[in-house]
């Protein structure tokens, strides 16, 4: 898939093929240029993790525009919205949404009509003036995908009401910091699949895409069974590490096999 128009994927979420992306975790544009290269559909700007001040975020989305892959960004924080908007991301990403009221919040600072989203043409966004401001409003508010992170079982128990609130395009599975606010960082999959289930249900009763990460297609063979329709593999940091590592084991045992050089 494609994103050469803008608005491509929060209609490709609705779509029946899942979408694979990955986050991006280091403030540099080449993880996202091999991710696109590769064919991936989208990249998340891990701005709540990573080390992004806004110049390094505004090169990776003029990056992801440019290389017709989907730059979506979570954000650090509801402040965060706007100038990611602004810069031109495709979609946000916002953490710790565990209310309705927290998700129309979230959704009322992504969008103009109804919302409070500050406005001006001027940015990105508005191709730098090259909108009128009418089409401009109107492009963004039918093409920016608003996604929020159920990672609390207080999100999970809300995941209904959540789902429900107008302008909400997808629930992203938080399952690392669902397991640890459980209180539980080792539980296994299999322990958090009656949440994931639940959240699941309400997504799919509501019209909501459902997306989450997983590191191998092993572990993400149930998320795919549960209707994710969007997966980030791993990271740009944990592809290169787990590439990193087979290659040092087989150069090790490589090295093993010969024996002591002479």
């Amino acid at each position: 898939m494609r994103q050469d128009e803008f608005g491509g994927f929060r209609r490709a979420l609705r779509g029946a093929r899942p979408l694979l992306g990955s986050f991006i975790k280091t403030p540099n544009v080449h993880a996202t240029e091999i991710l696109a290269e590769l064919g991936f559909d989208f990249v998340i700007i891990d701005e709540e993790h990573g080390p992004f001040d806004r110049g390094a975020l505004d090169l990776l989305l003029m990056a992801a525009g440019a290389l017709g892959i989907a730059g979506v960004v979570r954000v650090a924080g509801l402040t965060s919205i706007l100038p990611a908007l602004d810069m031109g991301a495709a979609g946000i990403l916002v953490p710790h949404v565990h209310s309705a009221g927290a998700a129309e919040t979230a959704v009322a600072a992504a969008r103009y009509a109804g919302g409070k989203r500050g406005c001006s043409p001027s940015p990105r966004a508005g191709r730098y003036g090259g909108l009128g401001l009418a089409e401009h409003v109107a492009r963004a508010d039918a093409g920016v995908a608003v996604s929020v992170m159920i990672e609390h079982p207080d999100a999970v128990r809300n995941a209904e009401e959540i789902a429900a609130v107008e302008g909400v395009d997808a629930l992203f599975l938080g399952l690392g910091d669902l397991a640890v606010a459980s209180g539980r960082p080792d539980a296994s999959p299999s322990e958090l699949r009656p949440a994931a289930l639940a959240v699941a249900e309400a997504a799919g009763r509501h019209g909501k895409a459902l997306l989450a990460t997983a590191g191998t297609i092993e572990a993400a063979e149930w998320l795919l069974d549960l209707g994710v329709g969007a997966l980030a593999v791993s990271s740009d940091q944990g592809l290169l590490r787990a590439a990193a590592a087979r290659q040092l084991r087989d150069f090790r045992a490589h090295q093993a096999r010969q024996g002591p050089s002479a």
